[in-house]
């Protein structure tokens, strides 16, 4: 007997898949957003959506399930990482002081990620709220993408572009972690 979780899916239609495309709550059915603001936002909503999907169904321990070693990856891990992401981008474009990190000191947001309902419930709480902050932010500054902002004078472009960068790499891992806790696949 192999520890190894069983590969499976909850699609019904294309068995490669996450789920049939009727149940995906991204929107990947019809027109193509049109222009290059909306395209921007429609990805990085779309890989915010992607990495809440990867986390579905999973308790807290699934959740903190490291990958393999040395690695300490775990899903709860990506959760705490991109609301920690969120902040430092969100920091870099404003003016003010900026915020503290959300987890202290390097690599935190993994090492932190215990299975415990408190910890991943403040993980999403975290996430949510970081991304509301930067989301704000750069909506108040959508009118130029090429607007550059704080003290690191960013372009808005570049921080949408970042954001879907690290999105996208770490729903890749987001990915092969759900494989590993409980064998599910797909897009």
């Amino acid at each position: 007997m192999s520890d190894q979780p069983e590969r499976w899916t909850l699609a019904t239609v294309y068995p490669d898949m996450w789920m049939d495309p009727a149940d995906d709550p991204r929107d990947n059915e019809g027109p193509a957003p049109d222009g290059e603001l909306p395209t921007l936002r429609d990805a990085i909503t779309n890989y915010r959506l992607t990495l809440r999907l990867k986390c579905q169904g999973l308790d807290a321990e699934q959740l903190a399930r490291r990958s393999v070693p040395p690695s300490t990856m775990s899903l709860l891990g990506l959760v705490r990482h991109l609301a920690e992401v969120e902040r430092d981008w969100h920091n870099w474009i404003t003016d003010g002081e900026p915020l503290p990190k959300l987890y202290g000191a390097r690599d935190a947001d993994f090492h932190g990620a215990v299975a415990d309902q408190a910890v991943v419930d403040a993980a999403f709480a975290d996430l949510e709220r970081e991304q509301a902050a930067l989301d704000a932010t750069l909506a108040r500054h959508s009118d130029d993408l090429g607007r550059r902002l704080g003290r690191q004078h960013l372009a808005v472009r570049e921080v949408l572009v970042h954001m879907i960068d690290e999105y996208a790499r770490h729903c890749g891992h987001a990915d092969l972690l759900r494989e590993c806790v409980d064998g599910r696949v797909g897009q």
